[in-house]
């Protein structure tokens, strides 16, 4: 099993670690919903340094991502990064994942952990031409402040003005002594940093020790919580974002989990189009939907989706919302299912009511990215 940087760190602070994605990860430190309520209210540090990075240089890289992924890659300036997807030939969701262009043939690619050798390897069988793909992940450490104090405690670390990076703008700038590529961006619905520190030898974790410690000390004044896979699952379910192996999977279209918007069919020809383009034209037989119990009842992943009193669908991704207090969930239905006279979902045998919702699941002027600031 693969072992954080930090994972030493990790264990002092009492963190549980657990399996995920063939990794050892902390799930949780003092508890999940404190830690989602951190972040929520005031900020918290993920160490999530599982994700995997590849490398795209060369005087081809841009031909090639155009053709592998489905964002246009040309609309992508240097210090920018954007959502995309990686389809199989079928228009299959092999993965969703972040692209930075770093310089005029330099780009990042960041992939889902349990996906990161797959990616790579289906880079390299496509690859054609002067291009370089290199698989960085383990030597990058990837920590991520969120929350509406985040930019407060990142400040304190740098003399770079974060107030001048916008959501998903990235830069290389120093960070407590050290050269670091910071974006303004995450899987929370929050504002908040991701932060990768390169070039950092497993058998030497000292830069990434003591990036994480100084971030956890500047954010004392603010409450700041170290964070775990617990919370970062109940976080992005809260705010709508899909999860790969639950939203997606190489079965599951981009149009279908409603993430069409990384989808550009006018850029010219990529993996996937055409079954994409199919599908588009013949209307999709099932679509994600958000969902939020009327009733009390958790609901989980397999749970059975009811429209006026028939499974229709199943749930993916299903918490007890920690924000809200009710039982909230993902899933797939017939598009139908909005014009259902009742919509439940099955919980230990029997319907529960629910109703549909479009996610995020929150009051986006109270919380999120896009929050009202008040004062």
């Amino acid at each position: 099993m693969k072992q954080l940087h930090l994972a030493k760190v990790h264990r002092s602070l009492s963190a549980q670690m657990v399996p995920f994605a063939g990794w050892e990860m902390p799930l949780q430190y003092s508890g999940i919903v404190g830690e989602h309520m951190a972040v929520r209210e005031a900020v918290g540090l993920f160490d999530i340094s599982h994700m995997g990075e590849i490398s795209v240089r060369g005087p081809m890289a841009l031909d090639f991502l155009q053709r592998v992924t489905t964002n246009d890659i040309s609309k992508l300036m240097v210090k920018e990064a954007h959502y995309s997807t990686v389809l199989n030939e079928r228009g299959g969701t092999k993965d969703d994942i972040f692209t930075y262009r770093l310089g005029e043939q330099d780009y990042m690619v960041v992939v889902n952990a349990a996906n990161a050798d797959k990616i790579f390897e289906w880079f390299k069988s496509q690859a054609e031409g002067d291009v370089e793909i290199e698989n960085i992940t383990m030597s990058t450490v990837m920590l991520a402040p969120q929350g509406s104090k985040a930019q407060a405690v990142l400040q304190k670390l740098t003399d770079f003005d974060l107030g001048t990076l916008g959501r998903f703008r990235a830069g290389f700038i120093e960070v407590a002594g050290m050269e670091v590529l910071v974006s303004r961006s995450g899987y929370t619905g929050e504002d908040g940093f991701e932060i990768y520190l390169m070039g950092e030898p497993q058998s030497k974790p000292m830069r990434g020790e003591k990036l994480w410690n100084e971030l956890l000390r500047a954010g004392l004044e603010f409450g700041i919580k170290p964070c775990g896979l617990g919370a970062r699952d109940s976080l992005r379910i809260e705010a709508g974002y899909v999860l790969y192996g639950h939203e997606l999977t190489e079965e599951i279209t981009p149009l279908e989990a409603r993430i069409g918007f990384v989808v550009k069919f006018d850029k010219g020809d990529f993996i996937g189009r055409e079954p994409l383009l199919e599908q588009k034209g013949g209307g999709l037989s099932r679509v994600r939907v958000g969902l939020r119990m009327r009733e009390r009842g958790v609901p989980r992943e397999g749970y059975g989706i009811l429209a006026d009193g028939e499974v229709v669908g199943r749930v993916t991704s299903g918490v007890l919302s920690p924000l809200l207090g009710v039982g909230i969930a993902m899933g797939y239905a017939p598009p139908e299912i909005e014009t259902a006279r009742e919509v439940a979902i099955e919980i230990h045998g029997k319907p529960r009511a629910a109703e549909l919702v479009r996610p995020p699941f929150y009051d986006t002027a109270k919380f999120g990215f896009g929050r009202k600031q008040v004062g």
